[in-house]
């Protein structure tokens, strides 16, 4: 026997195979493996994954029994692949009918013998059969084995028999198969047509994804070899910059401590020489005559007087203030930019100076500030931040009454100090710099009432402001004779100068120094003010 089709499930040779919607054939066997747990219902018929694919694929209404055979594969490879009988899809094909064409297990080969219509039909064993091809082979009906498929229901879509037309698909219209092959292959034909389209666009974009992965990687690549290029010039800018700091750093060092080796050793000379300036003063004033110490006093007294003359400081030279800043800007290095900075500067609070137009003076309700200007022990400014400064605003009269000030760090040695006192009078301010006073700290702070506007007419006289009006009248006290109450000078021609009338005052960017609204004296200057 000629070796014919396997499964592809199983890789046994095919027997009964059925086509899964998928388009994917199994035999029987692995078909009653994805046979389905229950009976399916009218609403949802069950399905099944495919083992090919793994696609959910819908069982018809009878289940795995009512797919559709798979002819073709049972075309391939002649009897061998036809393994299974055409009549009960069952058993396996042992002989095969000469007449019908039909391949028959022997259980089936008895009852076509049996069979009226096929008793005179000539049956071969498969073994013996020269033509192994089903290529124009017919079709018998599953629900009449002895009844050939020549007819096609239109309605139900499917091949069916003459009496299948009599009996389940009564009044539905069909035709002959050779009729209706050409409408139905034609609109196979056309679906195929969009398919194979499909096909070639998803080729197409499979192949751009290929390319666009390999693009992907290639550049994942270069860029790869930028980062680690960068990285490795960065370590060793960053190796550089280290290794420069460091030789900063001992060079700080190797100058802080001849500094002191320098200063120690002239304070040393110093002790020496006044040791033995002590010495012999003890030494003549203990032991010497009236008439010795008379005579060699000229000399110790000289040189004691030029020993305590000489100056020295009272403190070493330099200060242990060596620190380092990772945050400061360093510039470049190898041409990347570096940070991290060794800070030799120490603050001094008593070189620390405060600055500000109105420094010792505000309005009430009013914002304002000064500014803190940071230097260390050399007079030097600062060029960083971050100190601990603290400011206290507190009212001289009522101890209860304080404002907080804001301080707004720069980051460049300067401080700046906001506030907005509530109520007006003296207060003490204090500045701290590391719990120490710095220059000018503690210093009286001057709160002035709320800034009041003027409420008259900035006028040469009331005569013309008033338009000649003799009631009014002008707080800088002046009138004119003829009864006029108001001023009349001011303008030219006359002695005096543009004033306020509700105050006098001959600023006219300048506060109001007259009486609070309301008052009598405001009142008797009314129709000058409105005016």
């Amino acid at each position: 026997m000629s070796s014919g089709p396997r499964c592809p499930g199983c890789a046994e040779p095919c027997v009964s195979p059925r086509l899964l919607p998928c388009l994917h054939s199994l035999c029987a066997r692995c078909l009653r493996r994805l046979g389905p747990r229950g009976e399916p219902g009218p609403a949802a018929p069950f399905s099944v994954l495919c083992p090919l694919c793994d696609a959910e694929v819908a069982l018809p209404p009878g289940g795995l029994g009512h797919l559709i055979p798979d002819y073709l594969a049972r075309s391939r490879g002649g009897t061998a692949a036809a393994g299974g009988c055409d009549l009960c899809a069952e058993g396996a094909a042992v002989r095969r009918c000469r007449t019908c064409g039909a391949q028959l297990c022997l259980f089936c080969c008895q009852a076509h013998r049996r069979q009226k219509k096929t008793a005179s039909h000539a049956v071969v064993e498969l073994e013996n059969t020269e033509d192994c091809s089903q290529a124009g082979k017919p079709l018998f009906c599953p629900s009449h084995p002895t009844e050939e498929l020549r007819l096609f229901c239109e309605q139900c879509d499917q091949p069916v028999c003459q009496d299948c037309v009599a009996d389940r698909h009564r009044q539905h219209p069909y035709d002959f198969t050779s009729n209706v092959i050409h409408r139905h292959g034609n609109a196979l034909r056309e679906l195929l047509k969009d398919t194979q389209q499909h096909m070639g666009i998803l080729e197409d974009v499979l192949g751009q994804i290929d390319d666009m992965g390999s693009a992907v990687r290639s550049h994942a690549e270069d860029v790869a070899t930028e980062i680690c290029l960068f990285a490795s010039g960065y370590v060793k800018a960053i190796e550089e910059h280290r290794d420069r700091l460091l030789k900063q750093l001992e060079a700080l060092k190797v100058q802080k401590e001849n500094l002191l080796h320098l200063q120690k050793a002239q304070l040393q000379q110093l002790l020496l020489d006044m040791r033995t300036g002590v010495e012999f003063t003890e030494h003549l004033l203990m032991s010497g005559s009236d008439l010795e110490i008379l005579i060699t006093k000229g000399v110790v007294a000289s040189r004691l007087a030029k020993l305590n003359s000489v100056a020295y400081d009272i403190h070493p030279s330099v200060d242990d203030g060596i620190r380092f800043s990772p945050q400061e800007r360093a510039g470049q290095c190898c041409g990347y930019e570096v940070f991290g900075a060794i800070l030799n500067k120490v603050v001094d609070p008593a070189r620390c100076t405060l600055h500000g137009e109105d420094l010792q003076s505000a309005r009430q309700n009013q914002l304002t500030g000064f500014s803190l200007l940071c230097n260390d022990t050399t007079g030097e400014r600062m060029r960083q931040g971050g100190e601990a400064v603290r400011v206290t605003i507190t009212h001289k009269d009522k101890k209860d009454c304080a404002v907080e000030p804001t301080v707004c760090d720069n980051g460049d040695g300067t401080y700046h100090i906001s506030y907005s006192p509530e109520e007006p009078g003296l207060y003490g301010v204090c500045v701290y710099v590391k719990g120490q006073h710095v220059q000018g700290s503690p210093f009286t702070l001057m709160v002035k009432n709320k800034f009041r506007k003027h409420r008259g007419v900035f006028h040469c006289c009331t005569f013309c402001s008033s338009g000649g009006q003799k009631a009014a009248r002008c707080a800088c006290g002046g009138t004119m004779p003829g009864g006029y109450q108001g001023c009349g000078h001011g303008h030219k021609g006359h002695p005096g100068c543009p004033h306020w009338s509700c105050c006098g005052q001959v600023k006219e960017s300048s506060e109001c120094l007259g009486g609070p609204p309301g008052s009598t004296w405001q009142r008797s200057l009314l129709r000058t003010v409105v005016l």
